[in-house]
């Protein structure tokens, strides 16, 4: 059902897309055809990377649903950078670290919860993740805003271009850590049953769906930009609500429906991985790679948050942390982070702009 009502979005909404482009129809109305088609591509995104994932096992199949759940965000990201809003990339990145922390994290865990008293999970992978985002958030992220107080904006950049490069490499150093040289040797058995499953789609069709899939959020991610300022002055709404909670959560479509999938079918293996994975992926890789790209245009990106930002990002990752430290969750757990998240998305509204 739900796939169905993805596909009659896509049929409609990229037709629309490029009509409303071309005839320049107003801004709220495109940007409302633009976040629902943005959203149904990532399903069809995230269909076509399961199907690749099938075979691959839950640490590649997390991440290459976290990847390509993260392609969307990026290339809205790449947009924006080259309009100038840097704001709206800043918040956007803060989004993604707190909507998969808490969003998406805490929705799989209530909703597996409902139908699983207990959900168990690696905890060997919880706790080597654990550590990963206390050094990509609290250490990369708070160390530009301490030291940058007394720099000028040629030192910011500067150091920010010197710690991206750093999260850069020890994110690839911990794929290979994850998936080579350590792979299998902190297993776990678990209560997840091991069941067969058929791809939907076969490998060519995968891939060629997910790069057709790709070119057309592309295009249509750069017309959504173009109507942040004006969709930002009707609603009163600022830069920070609008790339803290609708460009996150439009970006991060895919894998929101993934891991709540994984979860409800007692994958949690999978769920965890797409959640955690994919804020490790935003906050060592898709962050610092964006603060690279910036160099290519006039205004340039720092590694820099506002207070709100890096309190949200640093809550988020100790409450995730404390939660699923022990390998196992159930729909109370799931509660509380979904509690904590609404609490900061009305804390961002309410900012001014």
């Amino acid at each position: 059902m739900v796939n169905r009502i993805f596909t009659i979005f896509v049929l409609i909404g990229v037709p629309l897309s490029i009509a409303g482009s071309l005839m320049h129809w107003p801004s709220v109305l495109m940007f409302v055809v633009y976040c629902l088609t943005i959203i149904a591509l990532a399903g069809f995104m995230g269909r076509a990377t399961e199907s690749l994932a099938i075979v691959a096992g839950p640490r590649i199949g997390g991440l290459l649903n976290a990847t390509f759940g993260n392609a969307v965000e990026l290339i809205i990201s790449i947009f924006a950078l080259k309009a100038g809003l840097v704001g709206v990339v800043l918040a956007s990145l803060t989004g993604s670290v707190v909507g998969n922390l808490l969003l998406v994290a805490g929705l799989s865990f209530f909703i597996g919860g409902l139908k699983y008293k207990r959900q168990e999970f690696n905890i060997y992978d919880a706790r080597h993740n654990s550590g990963l985002l206390i050094f990509a958030v609290i250490v990369a992220f708070v160390i530009p805003e301490v030291f940058t107080t007394e720099m000028d904006s040629a030192g910011t950049i500067s150091l920010s271009v010197g710690i991206s490069i750093i999260l850069i490499i020890l994110y690839l150093a911990a794929l290979f850590f994850k998936l080579v040289t350590h792979r299998g040797v902190y297993q776990q058995k678990t209560d997840e049953v091991e069941v067969h499953e058929e791809p939907e789609w076969k490998k060519g069709k995968a891939i060629a769906i997910l790069l057709l899939a790709t070119v057309a959020v592309a295009y249509v991610s750069e017309n959504l930009v173009h109507t942040f300022e004006t969709v930002g002055e009707r609603f009163g709404w600022s830069e920070l609500f609008i790339g803290v909670i609708i460009v996150a959560i439009v970006g991060n479509a895919a894998e929101h429906a993934s891991a709540v999938l994984m979860a409800y079918k007692n994958k949690m293996n999978i769920a965890v991985e797409i959640a955690v994975g994919s804020t490790l992926q935003v906050a060592m890789f898709v962050a610092p790679l964006l603060v690279l790209i910036s160099l290519l245009f006039t205004e340039k990106m720092p590694l820099v948050f506002t207070l709100p930002e890096l309190i949200s990002m640093a809550t988020a990752v100790f409450l995730t942390i404390s939660v699923t430290n022990d390998g196992d969750t159930n729909w109370f757990e799931g509660a509380t982070l979904l509690a904590a998240y609404i609490i900061i998305g009305i804390g961002f509204y309410l900012l001014p702009g």
